[in-house]
């Protein structure tokens, strides 16, 4: 019995078919779906060729047309129709399967390990899903796609590219002899909106106390430098914080794949790396930007990511008057990104140690360290001030540490750390359902899980006030770390 005859059944014959044999259907529906798309692609094609500047509703009507004449051969209702036409459309002009996983607002990450291996992380947690490509020839055209876009390459010559796609997600590839299995991309999605303070309050990534002192310190004009983990927020933080910069000022961003969305501004200058040619020649790296924007009279110099040789660039241009600077960089805590900052410095020059240690101290205002935690929510755990050097050593004043208080699993029963517990439940899995998507995850002898648990606490003030309190006197700000109530 094929596909076709099947779907001919009635509605209650349909229910009664066995387990194997409907997920055998299933399969076998989606091979002959798959291959119906190629030719309906191969057909529509050849028109394509013959045809310039063809608009994406253009080649919407001409799939629509080919699937309404093949549904009079094959049968075809309403919505197996659509279904096979947007899977024609998005092959041809979009990114096949992945353009529904790229518009599902509720993944925040996309990692394809090969043709038949995608994960997604979606609130925090990593799945994988059964999506897949059908070769490793069809991930290869959707890579090239994707790359070509962006007037860049990748290739085996030079196997590894970060880009971006329109909504701004950002796009590493790599492909082989480096990626040993097969072609590798990852793809980091970005909300439709820009983050603000605002909504990282809501979420409970900070206090509003922290979130408007940081505000202020922004207007302010210091240095701030943020610092994290992989997948710990440093570039959706970076937003929020350039959300707050005036919107008269001449900001200069400067990136190796351009992600940042800062809007409100009006007079703003975005800059991007450029890799080497096919020749060797041509890479533009954060060096150079940073270099070439001095001449272009920047008010503030935004850095999206420092990883090496730059961070002398970045600190020489935070020394001499651009103050209001903001960047990130990966570290564990502010102590651990002062050490790399330093390291990062000798690599571009070898000066003396103490020197180095006094410019960072004299461009760096405030170093911000944000981490992911154990129930995969992203939080600030740390802000201090760079309080100059001592003894040859840089002085950190924290001025906000997060501190937990409990936990809550998935029930939303407190754990304290004791043991008292409301059950006895023997180890197994749990399926959840909430906010339409379902919770799969293994527990303990409770009926626990810690990484299903919510980590209770807040971002607390210490108790120590701002020791550099020039620019906010300046700037005519007032603000509670310098001697306001924070109760």
């Amino acid at each position: 019995m094929t596909v076709a005859e099947v779907s001919l059944l009635p509605e209650g014959v349909l229910a009664e078919l066995p387990e194997k044999f409907e997920k055998v259907l299933t399969f076998e529906r989606e091979v002959s779906v798959n291959a119906l798309a190629e030719e309906i692609r191969g057909e529509i094609a050849e028109d394509l060729d013959r045809t310039k500047d063809i608009s994406d509703e253009q080649v919407m009507d001409l799939v629509t047309e080919a699937v309404f004449r093949r549904s009079a051969r094959e049968y075809m209702n309403i919505a197996q129709r659509r279904e096979l036409a947007d899977i024609v459309f998005n092959s041809m002009r979009r990114l096949g399967i992945l353009q529904p996983i790229i518009d599902d607002k509720s993944i925040t990450e996309i990692m394809v390990n090969g043709p038949d291996k995608l994960f997604i992380e979606r609130e925090g947690r990593v799945t994988k899903i059964d999506a897949g490509f059908e070769s490793i020839e069809k991930l290869e055209d959707v890579i090239q796609a994707i790359v070509s876009r962006t007037n860049r390459t990748v290739n085996e010559a030079s196997p590894i590219v970060d880009v971006s796609l329109q909504d701004g997600s950002r796009v590493n590839v790599v492909l082989k002899p480096i990626a040993l299995n097969g072609p590798i991309m990852t793809i980091r999605k970005f909300p439709d909106k820009p983050m603000t303070m605002e909504k990282l309050v809501e979420a409970g990534s900070l206090s509003r106390e922290a979130a408007e002192d940081l505000s202020c310190l922004v207007r302010a004009k210091y240095n701030i430098f943020i610092c994290g983990g992989t997948g710990s927020g440093k570039t959706t933080f970076l937003n929020a914080l350039s959300g707050e910069i005036p919107a008269d000022e001449r900001l200069i961003t400067i990136e190796d794949s351009a992600e940042l969305q800062i809007t409100g501004a009006q007079n703003i200058v975005r800059l991007e790396t450029r890799n080497a040619n096919s020749e060797g020649r041509g890479t533009i790296t954060i060096r150079d930007l940073i270099k070439t924007s001095l001449r272009m009279r920047p008010e503030r110099i935004i850095v999206g990511e420092v990883r090496g040789e730059e961070a002398l660039d970045m600190l020489q241009a935070m020394n001499t008057g651009h103050d209001g600077s903001l960047s990130t960089g990966h570290a564990n805590s502010p102590a651990d990104m002062l050490k790399r900052i330093e390291t990062m410095v000798l690599s571009a020059a070898p000066l003396p140690l103490e020197a180095i240690r006094q410019q960072i101290a004299s461009a760096i205002d405030i170093i911000i360290h944000l981490s992911r935690l154990r129930d995969k929510t992203r939080r600030v755990l740390e802000i201090c001030e760079l309080a100059g050097c001592s003894n040859g050593q840089i002085q950190l004043n924290p001025l906000y540490r997060f501190e937990e208080v409990s936990s809550v699993d998935a029930e939303g029963s407190i754990d304290s750390g004791n043991d008292g517990h409301k059950n006895e439940n023997v180890g197994g899995r749990v399926d959840n359902q909430r906010d339409g998507h379902k919770k799969d995850y293994e527990v303990d002898s409770r009926g626990r899980h810690m990484d299903a648990r919510r980590v209770e606490g807040c971002l607390r003030w210490t108790g120590n006030r701002l020791i550099n309190t020039t620019k906010l006197n300046m700037a005519g700000i007032s603000c509670r770390l310098v001697g306001g109530n924070y109760d």
